[in-house]
This record gives C-alpha cells, structure tokens and sequence, in this order.
C-alpha cells in the first residue's frame, strides 16, 4: 500500500474515517431535507427559512470554545460520540413533527439549536483525536483522506438529498439524515486510543485561558486565523450573496450558477488528491499562498468573464481551498500540544468563521450603494491583501514542516 494510504492501515483510523463519511452524508441531506420541509408549512417564507437555519448555525458559533474544553478534558471519541447522538436524536424529533404534521415553529428552531450545539462539539473534538491514531509522518495524507471522503461525501450526500425530497418527501429525507449519525457514533464505539490525554484538574475559566494564551502566543497560528477571517467574510458574501445575481443578469441563470458550484466541488475533491502528493518544507507559505486562490472566482464575476473562464476558476478556488485547509490542519496538528489542540482548534474555527456571517449580511446593501462590479472586485482586493500580510509574517513564512517533539 503506498507510503499515502498508511494512515488507513490503523483500525482506529479507518473506523473514524468511516464515521466521518457516513457523517457528511447525513450533513449534505440536512440542508436540502430542512428547507423544503420548512417551506412546505403553511405560510412559510424565505424569513421562516432563515430563522430555523439561523438557529443552528449560531449554535455552533457560540458552543465552539466550551467545545474545545471538553474536548480536551475528555476522551474525544466519547465526545465525538456523544455530539453525534445528540444530533441524531434532534433529527428524528424533527422528522417525527414533519411526518406527522405536528410542527410548531419554535420547537423546530430549538430543536436546531441542539442540532447546531452538537456539531460544536464535534468538530474540535475531531480536530484533535486525527493525531492520537496517526503517527506524525501520516498526519498529512490522513487530513486528505478525511477531506477526501468529506468532499465526495457533499457531491453524493447533495444528490441523494434531491432525489428523496423528490420521491419520498422532506420528512423521510430528514430520518435518513438522523440515521447516519447514530450510524456514525456506532462507528465511533470501535475507536481505541492508546494514551487517552487528561487535562490536569483545573476549572472551565482556567481551560479556556490556557487555550486562548496557547492560540495567541503563537503568531503564525493568530495571523493566519486572522487572515482567513476576512478570506472568509470576502468570499461568502461576494460568491454567495452576489454571485446569482451576476449569473442571472449576465451568464446564463440558474444553469450557469450550478455548473460553478459544481466546480468548486469538483475542485475540493481533487484538492485532496493534490495535497496527498505534495512535501512543502515551509506549509503555512503554502496555506497562504494557496488562498490567494479565493478571489479568482470574485474578480471573473466582476467582469462578468465568460462563462467557461469562471467555471475553470471555481475549480482552481477549490483546489486552492482544500490544499489550504490540509496543511493548515496538518501544522495545527504537529505543532500545538495534544494535550490543548481542541482548545485551539476551537478559537481558529470561531475566529475563521466569525465575520462569514457579516459578509453575507453586507454583501447586498453594500452592493445596492456601490454597485455588484465594484463590492466583487473589492471583495477580492480585501482577499489578496490579506493573504498579503500574513506573509509578512515571519513566523507564517518560515515555520518549517518538521514539528518539535511532540509529548505523548
């Protein structure tokens, strides 16, 4: 088996990569299921819509530092586990009302909160259990296979979501949504972790100092945080808010606009196939460099270029994007303590993450006052000057592959 697959021959691994591709299944329904189970409600609009998946999204935002406590205080995979019960529990309630036209809208939304909640907790709790089954050589190619079967995952989990709204409705599509994750944490139970990290005791407050002084006190790790703040902020409001009204005046409509989200999907998968290939000895000038990739798709939509010219982009952004993210995942692993990686694993998913949702509450009216054309090519100059300045960093630019000795 080639030196890229190693990672797999651990049981362990292979049972939590199964777990998390059975996870982003149930994840690429979830969206589809809910918003046309929400608009088929007597009277729903696009406001109903949004306050439901509001709720959720938000709970994830807010959970995430208490995540990385817990993460880190606790055996990860018992987390891990729990989170995904917890989602698949809300799910069924969820689809349980829709089935049998029960729903009220604020149990809806509170049931989302939970649902949002245990995706918190999950993620940071991920983040850091990858290092305590793979060896430090394999971390690499074991973060592209996990975003590997994630990104397939989204394509596939895409399809099968239209195809069960469409044939046996919403509420079913959402039960089968709610079976992946206690299929996922059934996967989860075979999972073995040699030395299980215990935090020494202390109190919440305590955790989440020692976390956030782990975080801020090294710079490559806040700079590039910080970076992909503004990164994200550009790229959702300007892709996702402006980019259909530039398909749909300019190149061709609805139509148009699938083929360049397809691409961009195509472009994540094969992003994980690159980064399985690639050795670079300074990875944070390669997560920087490869997010330059992010305004590309931004600046042809401004033209409008053609149609072919953006689609092309979108690949390459995708790319970009996973290659990116691997090696980010891959130095936040080999260089932060295991003991506290969930912790700030947690503080660079909530600094990364946080200004997505004023990009997308800003993009419009900031269009309305200065146009589509000029937001778009401003939003991908905030994007190139931002990678810009992280550069400037010296530690971003020459931390090097080969990590300390990690304490086991």
């Amino acid at each position: 088996m080639p030196d890229r697959f190693e990672a797999l021959r651990d049981r362990s691994f292979r049972l939590l990569f199964a777990s998390r591709t059975v996870s982003a299944l149930g994840n690429a329904v979830a969206p589809v299921a809910l918003a046309f189970a929400v608009l088929s409600l007597p009277g729903a609009t696009a406001t109903t819509l949004g306050l439901v998946l509001l709720g959720r999204s938000v709970a994830q935002v807010v959970f995430l530092i208490v995540a990385g406590v817990v993460a880190d205080r606790l055996p990860r995979y018992a987390v891990m586990m729990t989170a995904e019960l917890l989602a698949g529990t809300t799910q069924v309630i969820v689809a349980i009302l829709f089935l049998t036209d029960s729903v009220h809208l604020g149990v809806v939304v509170g049931l989302e909160v939970l649902n949002g909640a245990s995706l918190a907790f999950l993620m940071p709790a991920s983040a850091g259990l990858v290092p305590q089954l793979v060896k430090t050589p394999h971390l690499q190619s074991a973060n592209a296979l996990l975003r590997i079967s994630v990104n397939f995952s989204n394509i596939v989990g895409a399809a099968i979501a239209g195809v069960l709204v469409a044939t046996v409705g919403p509420g079913w599509a959402l039960l089968v949504d709610a079976a992946s994750f206690f299929l996922s944490a059934a996967l989860l139970a075979g999972v073995s972790v040699a030395h299980t990290l215990r935090a020494e005791r202390s109190t919440m407050l305590e955790d989440l100092r020692h976390g956030w002084h782990e975080f801020s006190s090294r710079q490559w790790v806040w700079v590039i945080v910080v970076a992909a703040a503004v990164v994200n902020a550009c790229f959702t409001g300007g892709f996702n808010v402006l980019g259909p009204i530039v398909a749909k005046q300019y190149i061709g409509g609805a139509a148009a606009w699938a083929a360049i989200a397809a691409a961009l999907s195509a472009g994540l998968l094969v992003g994980s196939f690159v980064a399985l290939r690639m050795r670079p000895v300074y990875p944070m000038r390669t997560v920087v460099v490869a997010a330059f990739g992010f305004c590309l798709p931004l600046f042809l939509l401004a033209g409008p270029a053609q149609l072919w010219i953006i689609v092309a982009a979108a690949f390459c952004m995708g790319i970009c994007a996973d290659i990116s993210g691997v090696f980010w995942d891959t130095g936040l692993q080999t260089h932060i303590p295991q003991e506290s990686l969930s912790r700030v694993s947690a503080y660079d998913m909530l600094g990364s993450l946080a200004l997505g949702p004023v990009g997308l509450a800003v993009a419009g009216p900031i269009a309305d006052a200065i146009g589509v054309r000029e937001t778009l090519i401003g939003a991908g100059g905030l994007i190139v000057l931002s990678c810009l300045a992280a550069l400037l960093s010296a530690q971003v630019r020459n931390l090097r592959r080969s990590p300390p000795a990690r304490q086991q």
